[in-house]
């Protein structure tokens, strides 16, 4: 046996079981998965093929040309309008989406349960569904002011929803901690809490930013024009002509930039803990006297997001019962194919956002960094815009998918695929990976820690993101239009063709039933902050 040596030099003998030789990782464990990376790889393809085309048929028009059609007064005013609509829109929802979910995971208000499930409610109503609403009760609500405040009310829970579920996750050990080392209450909170929320938080304001840049029915009813409104006008004059596909090609530099803006803004901050003892369960701050004032604001919130459109709709609603405009076959029938595309779009879409999240958790690099970005980037262009090239795609590489399903759910998974993505991200980086070692050091491959460890552990996050995905599935509009197989109608383009023409009857038959495809999934998306432990 060894022997030590005491500091006054007297030998002492080592009587105890031998030392456990070094730790060395395996390289393999290492290793980047090159069937992930291929799959990731097949997915971007998918998602900057449609800008590849557009950029294609952009610079058809030549360099004079390009350059008259971009710098001309009207190119300028849709620039000015889509940033402002991004300031204003973005940090209001930013500030809806984190003060109510601070007030529901870490204050003792009342029925936080009840206003957890209400404050997801705006998801079950699309948004043009409540412009429609509130455009027919109130016509003056036009412009910029009309757009922000219909797009924020719609828009908040994308940042509700994953700061929220962080909230309820964080360890209260951690504030412990930081007031034990002398920080105040607020200075904890700052230091501590802001910082892990910042990937949550990040996450979501890129998905409200990337659905104003592509956002078309509500500023169209609310007659405010961005580079949207303008790529479908000149589509509709020309059908995907260079001077739409221009302003298409500035909207994907646009969405570049919020993608390299959100990487600083999301930071670095570990969330998944993992060590002796148990998390501890965040601690209520008592609101008190704010109870009140607290309790008036949200139901303001929930008021004017969901009350005010579900009533004017139900309104509507009665009045088509009474007069006998509800046909019953029509309605059946673009509700059935509203479902099966839907279920179709969120598998897929949440399938393929895997690998990429997958290969940014585990094996971090600049390509999957990259790889990660590139998702996003067609999902800031307007549907018609990706149904446009996809036809051109079908047309001459691929016609039998021409005028199929499977067109139209790949142009799904392409607008939609950010969502999925962001709720792989949310949980993967909640699931903590020295589970997933420990299950390869005791011998289980690749593919069965994951169906066996982290599947359980993100199960709930994959689910909120197919739910998101088939929400936006049943609502989208103008891909529909375009690519919807020959004598399918959906919900989305029903009630368009009727509400385009002032119906409001005729409409709300349709509008009636989207909300109520819509709300039992808003249920589903509470379960996925509940079961963050």
């Amino acid at each position: 046996m060894p022997e030590f040596s005491e500091p006054a030099g007297a030998a002492v003998r080592y009587d105890g079981p031998a030392l456990a030789p070094p730790v060395v990782r395996s390289r393999r464990s290492t290793r980047t998965p090159w069937l992930v990376v291929v799959a990731a790889l097949l997915v971007a393809v998918l998602m900057v093929a449609p800008v590849l085309v557009v950029f294609g048929q952009a610079t058809a028009a030549g360099a004079a040309e390009a350059s008259r059609l971009l710098f001309r007064p009207r190119t300028a005013e849709l620039l000015r309008n889509t940033l402002v609509l991004l300031l204003l829109t973005v940090p209001v929802t930013v500030v809806l989406g984190c003060g109510a979910a601070w007030l529901v995971e870490r204050t003792t208000l009342p029925a936080a349960g009840v206003w957890r499930t209400l404050l997801l409610t705006p998801l079950a109503i699309p948004a043009f569904v409540s412009s429609y609403a509130w455009t027919s009760v109130l016509p003056s609500i036009q412009g910029l002011g009309g757009a922000v405040f219909v797009t924020a009310l719609a828009y908040y829970p994308f940042v509700f929803l994953p700061a929220a579920a962080l909230l309820r996750a964080l360890d209260q050990g951690h504030l412990d901690a930081a007031r034990s080392l002398g920080a105040s209450g607020p200075g904890a909170v700052l230091r501590v809490v802001v910082p892990q929320l910042r990937p949550a938080v990040a996450g979501g304001a890129l998905l409200v930013a990337l659905h104003l840049l592509a956002e078309f029915g509500v500023l169209q009813m609310m007659r405010f024009p961005t580079f949207t409104t303008a790529i479908l006008q000149q589509f509709a004059v020309g059908f995907s002509n260079a001077a739409g596909s221009l302003l298409a090609a500035v909207l994907v530099v646009l969405c570049l930039g919020l993608l390299a803006l959100e990487v600083p803004l999301r930071g670095r901050a570990r969330i998944a803990r993992l060590g002796p003892g148990a998390r501890q369960r965040p601690v209520a701050h008592r609101l008190g006297v704010l109870t009140i004032p607290a309790l008036g604001a949200l139901a303001a919130l929930i008021g004017l997001a969901v009350m005010v459109p579900a009533v004017i709709v139900l309104r509507w609603l009665v009045r088509a019962i009474r007069t006998g405009a509800v046909e019953a076959g029509p309605l059946l029938a673009a509700t059935g194919s509203s479902i099966g595309l839907a279920a179709l779009a969120g598998l897929v879409a949440t399938l393929a956002a895997l690998p990429g999240a997958w290969l940014l958790h585990r094996y971090p690099s600049r390509l999957a960094a990259s790889l990660e970005r590139v998702t996003y980037v067609a999902s800031a262009l307007p549907g018609v815009v990706i149904g446009l090239a996809l036809v051109s795609l079908a047309v001459q590489w691929a016609r039998p998918v021409y005028q199929t399903a499977a067109l139209a759910v790949a142009a799904y998974t392409i607008l939609f695929l950010p969502r999925a993505m962001v709720a792989w991200r949310s949980g993967l980086a909640a699931a903590p990976t020295e589970l997933s070692e420990a299950s390869r050091s005791l011998g289980v491959s690749g593919p069965g820690t994951f169906a066996r460890v982290v599947l359980p552990l993100v199960l709930p996050s994959a689910l909120s993101g197919f739910v998101l995905v088939f929400l936006a599935t049943v609502t989208e509009l103008t891909a529909t239009l375009l690519l919807a197989p020959t004598g399918t109608e959906t919900l989305a383009t029903a009630f368009w063709s009727a509400s385009d023409e002032l119906d409001y009857v005729a409409s709300a038959p349709y509008a009636a039933a989207m909300i109520a495809l819509s709300v039992p999934l808003t249920l589903l998306l509470r379960r996925q902050i509940l079961d963050q432990r």
